[in-house]
């Protein structure tokens, strides 16, 4: 789903409204001050021409210069027209509120001296300052009393100039048709009076008006007309802008090679006329078409370079567009906290300037950086502010893109049919003002909407609609956009003929307009189609064609989202030995693209038919085939952080992840000639390196890396990995090899272990919990249990795969004992991403928060939990340093001012972690405040060893696959806490509250790790006559490095 990204085309000078020329001024004056009245025009005069060529704080200092002598001789219609000028300087300079100021005293004057020409002059001018403001209507109506006072005194230049004004105003408002009626009344004018300037200048109006109705072939039209004057009466400044509106409308066609050539143009003009204002609005529009050819990078140096000349010359406007055209960039690039940093920079020009536009624009493009981050509530957030500021100034064009981008963000939440019924809003705008390139997008986000909600038929109407406008208005970028979206509606209904059809008029599209980026992310998904139709060598060259580009323009993405494609047709040959190298090859790239956060681009992101995480397995189950159970072991530790990336979309990788799988010497040594390998040959090819791989040293293969040679001793790592027919189980205990065991269990059954056992787990009352447990332990421990005996275990770190995760292994039976009896059990994030060298133990000094309430009673819609008072004052009574907050007390300010002070937090209230996004899991704070799943890794919290939640669930509702609980360990990780304790389901108010009294009762005997303490405490409550049953006990578990 596209979102509307607000790109500052406003480079173009004729986008602007037109202010009355500079005042021209000449007077006689009585010879005894006529020396100080030449000082003054010399320096009118210098003013003039300092202005002409951009220099406008030059000429701002002139003009002031001369407006004290003028004042100061009493020359009041010097002082006058020095006013009008020193207004044009300031709306230049983007101090609105001045120019204002000026035109103002300007006016006031020329009433006074009953100047009726001065008049009409001022009153247009401020006419465009309020225009330069977003504040349209107030625009329109000084340029009617300008209007007015032409036609009274029969000035026609001054009448053509106020049209020309009321057009563009009106064409602001997105009433294009109104503009286009203004815009004509001129041009008749201009010809009327023989003004070829003026006639020009309508015709750049009547060419912008019609872009903005999507009519592009009569832009171009009106642009070349325009230019032929300009050339004819040698007008190089409205030549050049002639050039730049054909150069815009070449590229809305998609004919970015055209539009490159017009800006160059413009851009020679400009720098010959030393015009440094046009000059930057030209290095803008190369910026943006070169940024639609996927050359992000070049985009990113013509961006900088009109955002210097901008600063040079005080454009604060055209260095607004630059910072905002800079953080789409680096949107583009995946960087989102480098996009973010310049649209707030964009954000702040905008508000000094009172650019309500601007300000609407970068508040736009700020939810877009939020919504790719995954921070969905956030973007809604800036989405909200965007919409309200377009209502306000009436843009209703910036409010059908608002509400498109809202659509965009429900839909990222789930919420389709909010989602659909935003995209119809924006539709109906776009229809109402008639632009057509807004109801393209807007029928393209609605078919994507209909899609989620299973509504194909409808999806691809609105998809075909689509089409059919961007063809109407030769949108090719647009018109390749729908089809790429209906290809991939028949790839994912399995219509594999009619998405090669459309994919492959993708492909000529992205060729045509030399769109490497969407070529290359085409050539992909039409190899995905191949595959599917069991064309194994078309598709492995359309994979390896989208590899070659990928890697020449730097899409990381897509090339390793080949590589993996690769690795699947390799698979299903039976080519295991390159199958795997292709794999390797694509999780290494993952992992370093991971590293810098550049993110997976969302519109590629839905084009994936199997999750990323897919190949991480399919290489796994690979290994495993294959008897490398090491390198098994590490792609397994990385594929929990892919499924991090798969759900919060934050997720940065460390120095050893980053590391990615070693390749062995005979893969590197292939590894350079991949792209050479062919269908036909690859049977050869890896028959060799089968061979080569097999006279390798054991040690060889099984070289353990550096990071996991530091596992304390008595300490095992526990790595099961669901697959569809068997569950794969890996163990590694230092200084041995890892050990795989394989147990025959198709997917299904183990799921109804776990629901069942799940369901005798939460009944007190049953006493069929051992039973269903015990076969669970058959499953999970037995193929392992003698070598953890072997190994004289004291401690499992486990990394549960899937639905697993909400499997307490500490209740697992073995027909005499819980597990947790004997060993320390502390659930795994990825090895890969912390550091789990042992910490020194603090004196425990706790920050404890209780949600309170009375039993039986509703508070923020939670029920009321009196057990948790009760609960922390006993750490309060236990602890000395402990710090307690109680019902209303417990804020999240209040918690989150303290944290510098505690290394425990207690937080004795409701928290879910919940399947699906991250924004529907939260922890609830006792006045009714609430933190989000994907808000926690937010606080800084270096110093906090250990987070409770003693009154959480996991899962609620449909159980997935457990990454919600895999989210808040990363979360609390990433914030900086060293370990957590959570519980997979809610525990009887009364039973959490013996159980954590027993842990801190346990944490207060001293050199206890979280893990060993939580141990103790849930034995405890093993032995008790109350609560033995695991429902009270086993649902809490400890997530870090808890050793």
């Amino acid at each position: 789903m596209a979102m509307n990204k607000a790109i500052g085309i406003a480079m173009l000078a004729f986008l602007s409204c037109l202010p009355m020329p500079i005042v021209i001024y000449e007077s006689a004056q009585a010879q005894t001050i006529q020396d100080r009245k030449a000082e003054a025009d010399r320096l009118f005069n210098q003013g003039n021409q300092q202005y002409q060529i951009s220099q406008f704080e030059a000429a701002l200092q002139s003009w002031q210069q001369a407006l004290t002598i003028y004042r100061e001789i009493k020359d009041s219609r010097g002082e006058g027209a020095t006013l009008v000028n020193l207004g044009l300087a300031y709306r230049n300079l983007g101090k609105y509120d001045k120019a204002i100021e000026c035109q103002l005293q300007s006016l006031a004057i020329k009433r006074e001296i009953k100047d009726r020409l001065g008049e009409g002059i001022a009153l247009g001018n401020l006419g465009v300052a309020y225009a330069s403001l977003g504040k349209y209507n107030k625009a329109i109506e000084y340029y009617l009393q300008s209007l007015v006072i032409a036609r009274e005194i029969k000035d026609r230049l001054g009448e053509a100039y106020a049209l020309g004004n009321l057009g563009l105003a009106y064409y602001s408002l997105a009433k294009y048709d109104k503009a286009i009626e203004f815009h004509l009344q001129r041009l008749a004018i201009a010809r009327e009076i023989k003004d070829r300037l003026g006639e020009g200048n309508s015709l750049g109006g009547l060419g912008v008006a019609y872009f903005s109705l999507g009519k592009y072939d009569k832009a171009i039209e009106f642009h070349l007309q325009r230019l032929a004057i300009a050339r004819e009466i040698k007008d190089r400044l409205g030549e050049g802008n002639s050039l730049g509106g054909l150069g815009v409308a070449y590229f809305s066609l998609g004919k970015y090679d055209k539009a490159i050539e017009f800006h160059l143009q413009r851009l020679a003009i400009a720098r010959e006329i030393k015009d440094r204002l046009g000059e930057g609005q030209s290095l803008g529009g190369l910026g943006l078409a070169y940024f639609f050819i996927g050359k992000y990078d070049k985009a990113i140096e013509f961006h900088l370079q009109r955002l210097a000349i901008t600063r040079e010359i005080k454009d604060r406007l055209g260095e607004g567009q630059s910072l905002g055209n800079l953080g789409i960039a680096y949107f583009s690039l995946g960087k989102y906290d480098k996009a973010t940093e310049y649209q707030l920079q964009r954000l702040a020009i905008a508000r000094e300037i009172k650019d309500r536009s601007g300000e609407g624009n970068a508040l736009g493009n700020l939810g877009n950086a939020y919504n790719s981050l995954g921070k969905y509530d956030k973007a809604i957030e800036f989405y909200l502010q965007r919409l309200a500021i377009a209502r306000e100034i009436k843009d209703r064009q910036g409010e059908g893109n608002a509400l498109g981008n809202l659509g965009v963000a429900y839909s990222s939440l789930g919420k389709y049919d909010k989602a659909t019924e935003y995209q119809l809003q924006s539709l109906a705008i776009a229809r109402e003002i008639k632009d057509r390139q807004g109801e393209g997008e807007a029928l393209g986000n609605l078919g994507v909407a209909y899609s989620s909600l299973g509504k194909y038929d409808k999806s691809i109407e609105s998809h075909l609609q689509s089409l059919a406008i961007r063809r109407e208005i030769k949108d090719r970028l647009g018109e390749g956009n729908s089809l790429g979206n209906l290809g991939l509606a028949y790839l994912n209904f399995g219509k594999y003929d009619k998405a090669l059809e459309y994919l492959q008029q993708v492909l000529a599209i992205s060729r045509g307009i030399k769109d490497l980026s969407g070529e290359g992310k085409t050539l992909n998904n039409l190899a995905i189609a191949y595959e599917r139709l069991n064309r194994d060598r078309e598709a492995m060259i359309s994979y390896q064609q989208a590899l070659t580009i990928t890697r020449e323009i730097g899409e990381r993405n897509i090339e390793g989202l080949a590589l993996a494609n690769l690795g699947n047709v390799l698979s299903k040959a039976k080519r295991p030995e390159l199958a795997i190298l292709f794999y390797k090859q694509s999780i290494n790239v993952r992992e370093a693209i991971r590293k810098d956060i550049r993110k997976l681009d969302k519109d590629i992101q839905k084009s994936y038919l199997e999750t990323v995480s897919s190949s991480y397995k399919r290489l796994t189950d690979l290994l495993i085939q294959q008897g490398r159970i090491m390198e098994a072991l590490q792609v397994l530790d990385l594929l929990k952080v892919q499924e991090l990336e798969d759900y919060l979309k934050n997720i940065k990788g460390s120095d050893r992840s980053s590391q990615g799988v070693q390749l062995l010497e005979p893969e590197k040594a292939v590894s350079d000639k991949l792209l050479a390998v062919s269908f036909e040959n690859s049977p050869e090819l890896n028959r060799q390196l089968a061979n080569q791989i097999q006279q390798l040293p054991k040690t060889e293969i099984n070289k353990v890396p550096d990071y996991l040679q530091k596992i304390p001793q008595g300490t095992v790592l526990l790595y099961p990995l669901i697959l569809g027919d068997r569950l794969e189980i890996i163990l590694f205990s230092p200084n041995t090899l890892p050990v795989n065991r394989t147990v025959k269990i198709s997917k299904e059954k183990l799921e109804e272990l776990i629901l069942a056992y799940r369901v005798e787990l939460r009944d007190s009352t049953s006493e069929d919990v051992k039973e269903s447990s015990r076969a669970l332990y058959d499953v999970l421990i037995k193929p392992v249990e003698a070598e953890l005996i072997a190994a004289k275990v004291e401690a499992i770190l486990y990394a549960p795969d899937g639905i697993l995760r909400y499997v307490p292994l500490a209740a697992l039976y073995d027909g005499k004992t819980w597990l947790i009896e004997k060993y320390r059990i502390s659930n795994l994030i990825s090895y890969s991403l912390f550091d789990f060298s042992v910490k020194s133990k603090n004196q425990p000094n706790i920050l404890a928060g209780a949600f309170g309430g009375k039993k039986g009673e509703r508070k923020f819609g939670q029920d009321g939990l009196p057990a948790t008072l009760t609960e922390v004052q006993a750490i309060s009574n236990s602890f000395q340093n402990s710090v307690t907050l109680t019902e209303e007390s417990f804020s999240r300010q209040a918690v989150e001012s303290q944290f510098k002070d505690h290394n425990i937090l207690h937080l004795a209230t409701h928290a879910e972690f919940n399947t699906g996004v991250p924004d529907k899991s939260f922890i609830i704070f006792g006045n009714g405040d609430k933190i989000r799943l994907n808000e926690i890794s937010d606080w800084q919290i270096p110093n906090v060893d250990l987070i409770v939640l003693s009154a959480c669930q996991t899962g609620t509702g449909t159980l997935g696959n457990g990454v919600e609980v895999l989210g808040f360990g990363y979360q609390v990780q990433k914030a900086g806490a060293k370990n957590a304790i959570a519980s997979l389901w809610k525990v009887d108010d009364v039973g959490t509250s013996s159980l954590m009294t027993a842990f801190y009762s346990e944490l207060q005997k001293g050199d206890l790790t979280a893990a060993e303490a939580l141990r103790r405490a849930q034995v405890s409550l093993i032995k008790s006559t109350q609560y033995k049953h695991p429902k009270y006990w086993s649902a809490f578990f400890a997530i870090g490095n808890g050793l």
